[in-house]
This record gives structure tokens, sequence and C-alpha cells, in this order.
């Protein structure tokens, strides 16, 4: 049997040469720093659901964030994710939280001041953040049903509100990522006075935040979600983001952040096809490698369909943005909730794939296919469920809304 390193890439296509030179020297770079740095540990920090702090300024030395506002293209800010899910999902998830959330706030919508004042440590993982809109009741139907307020009061004296007008939030946040650790976090409420929406800096550790993690995860255990409630917190005027006007200004984070999920669930897909194949190339039974059964060539070859096809659609979706044909306001929605549901279901079925291939090792994660199998699951939930995304595509497609 030959190597499993000399034979072809998940990548069958070659979508990657499509990056420039540079470009695929810095995945490079960021592949040797995940091989060294995160693959020999990602288990065990995903067994102990414990986050790995300490990588952080390696992390931030790779100077990935914010890959459009550095010169680099939307093809390679998604192959970094899809790179980083390959090898851990959980760092991916905080990445994506952390720089395509909460520090692409700060760049569209942060005001002068704002940006001076937090963009640089956040860039820079000096301080992290998270993006706080879930609520324990509300998480599709957020836009609608959002219950944390927002109460503007006027000559309040204080180092909490920075001695002027401030706001008061009162309200819960659930499944908030880096929502335990975070330093600051974007945070969404609805104004009392006229029913707006607006999103608020919150410094995580004013008087009347309190954050608490969410136990017994099957998915993303590194991952370091939170449950999080606000009581009579006090936020500058100063700290309210005044590029936000409504719950439709989310749209622009939100359509980037499930083009980036979309990506990760590329990434799933190849590091179950990486696992999967080399099991079944060094894995022997009835005295013959596991890669020489019709049943396990068939399941490998299906793997790589899906997780070909995937990145085709995403590469696709990269072009359009390139193009600038998903930036307009709420323009691309549709296109994106497709490469979203799309890619994560043929997910669903590539880890189901993977799992088969590794019999009874597919479900203790010494071996990787398990974290891989239980983590996509979260991938098929969150930015929107596969089924959210499918009937936003249905009401494009069709002129008629099966939404409420």
């Amino acid at each position: 049997m030959p190597a499993v390193d000399t034979l072809p890439t998940a990548d069958f296509f070659g979508y990657e040469s499509l990056l420039s030179a540079s470009e695929q020297r810095k995945l490079n770079e960021l592949r040797e720093f995940l091989a060294a740095e995160i693959a020999p540990f990602a288990g065990d920090w995903w067994n102990r659901a414990e986050f790995p702090a300490h990588i952080l300024p390696k992390l931030a030395a790779l100077e990935l964030s914010t890959p459009a506002q550095r010169g680099y293209s939307h093809l390679f800010a998604g192959l970094v994710i899809a790179e980083m899910t390959r090898v851990d999902t959980s760092i991916a998830t905080f990445f994506l939280v952390h720089h395509d959330l909460f520090v692409e706030s700060l760049y569209r919508f942060g005001s002068e001041d704002q940006r001076r004042r937090y963009l640089a440590d956040a860039s820079n993982l000096r301080t992290t953040g998270a993006f706080a809109l879930t609520e324990p009741d509300h998480g599709s139907d957020v836009a609608g049903g959002m219950e944390t307020r927002a109460r503007r009061i006027s000559g309040v004296t204080g180092e909490a509100d920075g001695g002027g007008d401030c706001w008061v939030l009162n309200g819960a946040k659930r499944w908030i990522g880096n929502g335990t650790f975070c330093d600051y976090m974007l945070v969404w409420a609805r104004d009392e006075a006229n029913g707006a929406v607006r999103g608020f800096i919150v410094d995580a550790s004013l008087p009347g935040v309190s954050r608490s993690r969410i136990e017994n995860k099957i998915a993303l255990r590194t991952v370091q979600n939170a449950d999080i409630v606000f009581e009579n917190v006090r936020v500058a005027e100063a700290d309210r983001f005044a590029g936000i006007g409504s719950f439709e200004d989310t749209n622009e984070l939100l359509r980037g952040s499930r083009i980036m999920v979309a990506w990760q669930a590329v990434g799933q897909q190849l590091a179950a096809f990486d696992v999967a194949r080399q099991y079944a190339v060094e894995r022997q039974q009835f005295g013959r490698p596991l890669a020489r059964f019709q049943l396990i060539q068939q399941q490998l070859v299906s793997m790589l369909g899906n997780a070909v096809a995937s990145m085709g659609m995403m590469v696709r979706i990269a072009q359009l943005q390139e193009q600038g044909q998903l930036e307009d306001h709420g323009a691309g929605m549709p296109q994106v909730a497709l490469a979203k549901s799309y890619t994560s279901a043929r997910m669903r079925e590539t880890v189901a794939m993977g799992r088969s291939v590794l019999g009874g090792n597919g479900i203790v994660t010494d071996y990787r296919m398990a974290k891989i199998f239980a983590d996509a699951e979260a991938i098929y939930t969150y930015e929107g469920s596969y089924e959210i995304n499918t009937l936003i595509v249905g009401r494009a497609v069709t002129g008629v809304s099966a939404i409420a």
C-alpha cells in the first residue's frame, strides 16, 4: 500500500491553486502552526472542555485577523477557516466568533473613537470578544422576539458610564461563544423608547454582568459557550455602535459569519476524509487493508465527492464576494443560505460515513473521527439551522414566505 502522504489530497480539483503565491505560502504557514500547536493537543482540550488561552499570542502572530484589511482574498479567508476546522473545529469557532463577528463589527459599525480604543488590541488578541445575540427563548426568531432591553438615561455621572449619557441593559443571552472569558462583547438589545434594535460594546467586567458556562455539551466542547445575564448594566453612550440603526444591520455580519460557517462545513469534510482514508489504508481486517474492500472505497469516494462539491460552491461564493455581488445591504442572503444549508447537509453525510469506516473506533475520542462526528452537529445548527436556511432559499425561489 502507498503511504498516505503520497496520495492525492482532499482538494481533489485543486481549488487552492486559485490563491496567489503569497496566500499559498501563508496558508502553509498556518498549516505548520496547526500541526505543531493544535493537532497534538486538541483531543485533550476537547475531552476536558478547556480552552487553551495560552495559544492566543502565537495565533495572533500569524496576522490572520480581518484578512480583507490585510489585502487577502475572500477565498483565502474561507480556506483559513476550513484549514483551522480541519484540525480543530473549536479553535476555528473561537477565531470566527472573535474576528468575523466582534472585530469585524468594530470595522463596519464602530465609530472612529471606538476603533481607536478597541481595534488594535482586539485584532492582535490582546483582548477577546464575543457576539451576544441569541437569547434563552429566542434563536431563529430573535429578530422579532428579542427581549433584552436598553433604556437611555441622561446626565448620569460616574466611571462606569463615562460621566455622561448612558444606557441601562437588562436581559439574558445564551450560547454565547467565548462568553465565559471574553473581555468585551457586542450585545444586541431593543431600545425601550422606540423598539429599535441597537448594538453595544459591553465590558464583561461591568457591574451587573454575570456569566456561567453551559455544561454537558456533546459538541465543540473546547468552545466556552455561556449564559449571560444583564441586570441594570450601565453602558456609556460612547460604547453604543453608532453604525447600527436596526436589526437589519445584523444581516451584513450574519451573512459573513454564515459564509464562514459554511467553510467550516467544508473543513469538517476534509478532516473526516483525511482520517477515514488514513484508517482505511493502515487498518488490517481479514488479512488485508480496509482500503481493499469495495464498500470502503465507495464510502471514501462519496465522502470526497461531497467535500469537493461543497468546496466548489464555496469557491463560487468567494468569487461573488470579490465581485461585490453579495455586499449590498440585504443582498446575497439566499445564495449564502443555500451554501450553508447544502454544505452542512453534505457534511452530516460525510462525517457519518467516516464514522462508519472506523467502526467501533469511530465512537471514542482516541481516534479523531468521534470528535469530528460530534462537532458536526453544532455546525449543522448554528448561524442559521438547516431548516431556516432552506426556508430563506425557498422564499427566494418561490416569492412566498413559509416563515411566519
